[in-house]
């Protein structure tokens, strides 16, 4: 068998092994999770400078729109007390440095806002899940609102997909 035919053969193999590994069955989503009837959600507030501009509101914002959104879902029962809960939630609003360009050669860096929702065991305090969803980059105050509620919105969504539970229907 010469050499080159010996590389294609073995170069197939390695992307065969590749392909396979990249289809692998996803890890298992803890059972606190897929169980969760009662939440406690914690408000991990938002960075300096994003309120009032450019987002309105205030840093309460977020976790206020978060606790009405699985309110309104009716698939969990929301408590006062971390003890009370299942599950603990903290949502936050971040705005670490990035690029909204492709090139950062000349040191440019601009905040990109995003939502972090941790999901905290409440018996063990160890975090379970982490999802987070970045707000889209706007010029107009009301486009920034827009796209707050937005990826709000989705990271809801993407928590009651996690736990198995439908989302709430949308008027």
């Amino acid at each position: 068998m010469s050499k080159t035919r010996l590389c294609t053969i073995l170069c197939a193999l390695l992307l065969s092994a590749g392909t396979l590994l990249a289809q692998a069955a996803p890890g298992p989503v803890p059972a606190a999770i897929l169980s969760a009837k009662t939440l406690f959600i914690s408000n991990g507030g938002g960075d300096a400078g994003l309120f009032p501009e450019p987002f309105s509101g205030d840093p309460s914002r977020g976790y206020n729109q978060l606790y009405a959104a699985l309110k309104a879902s009716g698939n969990y029962q929301l408590v006062n007390d971390p003890a009370q809960a299942g599950l603990v939630l903290e949502i936050k609003l971040t705005a670490p440095y990035g690029s909204l360009r492709d090139n950062k050669v000349a040191g440019n860096a601009d905040p990109l806002p995003m939502f972090t929702l941790t999901i905290y065991d409440r018996s063990t305090h160890y975090a379970l899940w982490t999802l987070t969803r970045t707000v889209e980059y706007a010029y107009l105050q009301k486009t920034h609102d827009h796209n707050f509620d937005t990826a709000l919105a989705a990271i809801a969504s993407q928590f009651e997909a996690l736990t198995g539970k439908p989302p709430a229907a949308t008027p």
